[in-house]
């Protein structure tokens, strides 16, 4: 028998076709945010301190999230639901709050009207992550990586 016969296939992985474009659109929403949280925080804070704090936060999620999306283990696998799940409800509550009580975010923030500002791909984007982390569980032997 041979070294080859014995080694076990390595696990398939999330980052692979629809799961490379899934990581790649977090990763340019959270540069997006990013530098979307540094500028109205530095050129305007005072203006509108709850807006652009949420815009930061709307950063920092997208960027865990997308570490969470790349790493592959049971630790990061729960991190990527829960950051996930997190931005699905921040999408859900800031822009329903910016459409009933417009006043609330006189100045945009990443999330505000669901997305609308970004294409609403902040709405679409964490229903298509679950989708993803559901159809990839991390196996108990990647849960040991």
């Amino acid at each position: 028998m041979t070294q080859s016969d014995t080694e076990t296939p390595a696990p398939s992985s999330r980052v692979s076709g629809i799961g490379r474009l899934l990581i790649a659109v977090y990763g340019v929403l959270a540069l997006a945010a990013t530098g979307r949280s540094f500028v109205q925080i530095v050129r305007a804070f005072d203006e509108a301190p709850l807006a652009y704090t949420l815009s930061a936060l709307a950063a920092v999620v997208y960027i865990v999230a997308t570490v969470a999306l790349i790493k592959r283990s049971a630790l990061w696998y729960r991190i990527a639901w829960i950051t996930i799940s997190f931005e699905l409800l921040g999408v859900l509550v800031v822009g329903t709050l910016s459409l009933v009580d417009p006043a609330l975010f006189q100045h945009a923030t990443v999330w505000s009207v669901y997305g609308s500002g970004y294409i609403f791909i902040p709405l679409v984007l964490p229903l298509l992550g679950m989708w993803w982390l559901r159809r990839h569980p991390v196996t108990p032997a990647e849960g040991l990586a």
